[in-house]
C-alpha cells in the first residue's frame, strides 16, 4: 500500500514538474520573441535650437521625469534591481564618458529611446518609462533630449541587465512593464499644446508620471513589482481628499504626509516631486481633486 502510495506521489510530482517546464518554456520562447521584435518606426522632426532657457528646463525636467532613479544622480548609470526571480537591471551610463553612449548616439537615437522606448535597433528598452515620456509636449522634449546630449562626461561601465524567470513570467503575462515598447502607439506624435497652468487639465498631463505606479484612474491597487507595498488611491475618495493643497505641496516635498508619516523614496519618488513646479503641483492637486 505504502509503495502505491510513493509511486502515485512520485507520478503526481512528475506530471507537476512536466506542466511547469511546458509553462516556462512557452514563456521562454514568447518573451524572446517579444525582447527581439524590431520595431519599425517613422521619427517626427524635433529641431532642438537649444538655448540656456531650454537647457535649465532640461535639466530640471530630467530630476522631475525621474531619471536619476535609474541612472544615478550624476547620470553615469545605477542598479536599480537586483533581484534572484524578477532579473538584473541597471540603468545605463547616459553620458558621454568612458562607457556611456556612442558618438553615433545623436538626437534621433535619444528620441528613439524616449519617445519609443527603442535601442537604435529597434529593439525594446527594458523598464524604461517611455510610455509615459511618449505624452510629453513637444517643447519637453525638445528640453530633455538637449541637455541630456550635453551631461558632464562620466567614466562608468554598466553591467548587462538580464531579465529572470519571474520577470519573464510577468512579462508574458503583461503584469509588468518590462518590454516597454509593447506599451506604446508608435504612430502617437508629441503634444505641442500643453500650456502651463494651474488647471486639471495641465494636472492631467503632469499626472501621467504617476500612471505607472497609480494606475490611469489613479487610484493605485495592487503592487507594481512583486514584494512591494499596495499603491494608494491619489484621488478625492483616498487619503488625498482630506488633504489641503498645502498639505499636498509639503508632501511632495519632503517625503512626510500630513498625518506624519514618512514616504519611503524606492516606492513614492518624493525627491522626483522636489523638482516640480508651484504651478506643475498645484495643478496636479486640482486634477487629483477632480477624480
Amino acid at each position: 500500500m505504502l509503495k502505491k502510495i510513493v509511486k502515485g506521489i512520485g507520478i503526481s510530482i512528475g506530471v507537476l514538474v512536466a506542466i511547469v517546464a511546458a509553462f516556462y518554456t512557452k514563456v521562454y520562447f514568447s518573451t524572446e520573441k517579444i525582447y527581439h521584435k524590431k520595431h519599425e518606426i517613422a521619427l517626427q522632426d524635433l529641431n532642438l535650437a537649444p538655448d540656456s532657457a531650454l537647457l535649465a528646463e532640461g535639466q530640471r525636467l530630467m530630476f522631475a521625469k525621474g531619471c536619476t532613479d535609474c541612472h544615478g544622480t550624476d547620470f553615469g548609470g545605477k542598479v536599480f534591481i537586483d533581484d534572484p526571480a524578477l532579473g538584473f537591471m541597471a540603468g545605463p551610463n547616459i553620458t558621454r564618458g568612458k562607457g556611456g553612449l556612442p558618438a553615433s548616439f545623436t538626437e534621433r537615437e535619444w528620441l528613439l529611446a524616449l519617445q519609443h522606448g527603442v535601442h537604435p535597433d529597434g529593439t525594446t528598452l527594458f523598464i524604461m518609462p517611455s510610455y509615459e515620456y511618449t505624452h510629453l509636449s513637444e517643447h519637453d522634449m525638445r528640453a530633455i533630449i538637449a541637455y541630456g546630449i550635453q551631461l558632464p562626461a562620466v567614466d562608468r561601465t554598466m553591467p548587462k541587465s538580464e531579465v529572470r524567470p519571474l520577470g519573464r513570467i510577468l512579462t508574458d503575462l503583461d503584469k509588468l512593464p518590462i518590454a516597454v515598447a509593447e506599451k506604446i502607439d508608435h504612430t502617437q506624435t508629441l503634444n505641442n499644446t500643453v500650456t502651463p497652468e494651474i488647471t486639471a487639465d495641465f494636472g492631467k498631463y503632469i499626472a501621467v508620471s504617476c500612471t505607472g505606479c497609480h494606475k490611469n484612474d489613479m487610484k493605485g491597487g495592487d503592487p507594481v513589482i512583486p514584494g512591494s507595498p499596495q499603491v494608494a488611491n491619489i484621488t478625492s475618495s483616498g487619503s488625498i481628499g482630506s488633504w489641503t493643497e498645502e498639505q499636498f505641496i509639503s508632501t511632495l516635498h519632503t517625503g512626510v504626509t500630513p498625518e506624519g508619516k514618512k514616504l519611503d523614496e524606492k516606492f513614492m519618488p518624493w525627491p522626483m516631486t522636489k523638482s516640480y513646479t508651484a504651478v506643475e503641483l498645484k495643478a496636479l492637486y486640482t486634477y487629483l481633486r477632480s477624480i
